[in-house]
């Protein structure tokens, strides 16, 4: 597998509960790219992110995925985790009475362990939480918390971008980041995943809407439509899509 790659998709095929979803995927990304992954409800989308994540729900049935070089598929989700794989959650999840300091710290430590690394001692871990909760504008009281417990659903987002920060995967999935956030919190959760960008990593923005789009610049814009990547191309077709909508490639797609 060329360096040059970072996640490799040939022919995915995936479903769940014997109804098969993916029918086809192909997709390839390499290290300092924002890809936008666009398409109408139903055809595909947070499935993907789930199979790529390892969400035990969906089954693979075809295809491969490699990620820098590993088999990604014969990963455990927590293993793609430790190897560098975040998925921001559509609709992230409250977990009552876990701290986030006991959260992230068992998280970076679980890393490091799997790294063969010595765990982060209290102050270094507290030091790193200070720094990256800047990146995402996270109030300490937010962070000092039960993990989304009683957060709106900017402060949920918003706590989804400090975790990667924290985290600093090669490989972020934001599965539509933006659902639910009024303007002021897409725009510091979108400021925080520019920043969090380098030559090193990767995005994948899952998205209806080209107002994300409008803050977090793709260098290439997918749309899925029933289970099949059926056009790829630059910025300008997200832009396309947001005022000819989706019918033109449906049609398109369906006659032939």
């Amino acid at each position: 597998m060329n360096k040059d790659i970072l996640l490799h998709v040939e022919n995915l095929h995936a479903g769940i509960e014997g109804k098969e979803i993916l029918k086809g995927i192909n997709l390839t990304i390499r290290p300092g790219e924002v890809h936008a992954i666009m398409g109408p409800n139903g055809s595909g989308k947070s499935t993907l992110s789930s199979v790529l994540a390892g969400n035990p729900a969906f089954t693979v049935t075809e295809g491969t995925a490699t990620f820098h070089g590993l088999d990604l598929l014969s990963l455990s989700p927590e293993d793609r985790s430790h190897e560098g794989l975040f998925l921001s959650f559509q609709y992230p999840v409250e977990i009552p009475g876990v701290s986030m300091v006991n959260f992230m710290r068992a998280a970076i430590n679980a890393k490091r362990k799997y790294f063969h690394e010595e765990p982060l001692s209290a102050g270094d871990f507290l030091k790193l939480m200070r720094q990256k909760r800047a990146v995402v504008e996270l109030d300490n009281k937010l962070a000092s918390r039960s993990v989304n417990e009683g957060f709106s659903g900017g402060e949920k987002k918003r706590n989804e971008i400090f975790q990667m920060a924290m985290l600093e995967p090669r490989l972020s999935i934001l599965d539509e980041t933006d659902s639910g956030l009024d303007i002021d919190a897409l725009r510091i959760v979108s400021e925080g995943v520019n920043r969090l960008k380098s030559k090193d990593n990767a995005t994948i923005v899952i998205t209806h809407y080209q107002r994300l789009l409008d803050y977090i610049k793709p260098d290439f814009v997918h749309v899925l439509y029933k289970g099949r990547i059926v056009r790829s191309a630059g910025p300008e077709l997200a832009l396309e899509l947001e005022e000819r909508g989706y019918d033109w490639i449906k049609q398109e797609i369906d006659e032939k």
